[in-house]
């Protein structure tokens, strides 16, 4: 049995300290501590990957709270059940002992109470990232009308150039958006007004 720790905060910005030193006292080699600075949104994550190809049955991951495996409700759900069902491992979220599937009641009534406090707390997760997205909109609607803020100027030249670029495969995405300044996100937006 192997024990692993994963860690995840939403950005390069973000600081995963308070979540280090929450884990610390669990005593896991560093090789079995993942750390990723990426959005929860889906799980689509390098590290997070890397961590589920390794699990085995017997295993156990801990997560400092429900929200740092992710964001998305039925996503959560899905993955809770890969690690648990699937591999047979077992999920220990520490900021809340009813999702601890190492001490998991054989009885019916212990595992309908795990089930559902997953459940809710996966939806949760969902509706905060909403918010956040909600709030940011709000937030940037407010600045357009003071005037304070304005959309980025891309030098659509180059763009259409990297596009070309990433096409042929001599540059990846991620390079080409940090060229022209925009995330990737938004970099996927722009490349559809060529086509």
């Amino acid at each position: 049995m192997n024990k692993f720790i994963y860690i995840r905060v939403s950005g390069k910005d973000q600081n995963e300290a308070r979540q280090v030193a929450d884990l610390e006292n669990l005593d896991i080699p560093a090789e079995n501590v993942y750390i990723e600075k990426q959005s929860g949104k889906d799980f689509d994550r390098p590290k997070y990957q890397e961590l589920i190809s390794r699990l085995q049955e017997g295993d156990i991951v801990y997560f400092h709270s429900i929200d740092r495996l992710g964001r998305n409700y039925e996503q959560i759900i899905e993955n809770w059940n890969r690690i648990t069902k699937e591999i047979k491992a077992d999920i220990v979220i520490l900021d809340m002992p009813l999702l601890d599937t190492t001490t998991r009641s054989n009885d019916l009534t212990g595992k309908f109470i795990a089930d559902l406090v997953l459940q809710i707390l996966s939806y949760v997760a969902q509706k905060e990232r909403e918010n956040i997205r909600q709030r940011q909109a709000e937030g940037i609607a407010i600045a357009v009308k003071e005037g304070k803020y304005r959309k980025k100027d891309i030098d659509m030249d180059l763009a259409r150039q990297l596009k070309a670029d990433v096409e042929k495969g001599l540059i990846s995405i991620a390079s080409a958006s940090k060229k022209l300044g925009i995330s990737r996100q938004y970099w996927y937006r722009l490349v559809k007004k060529f086509d």
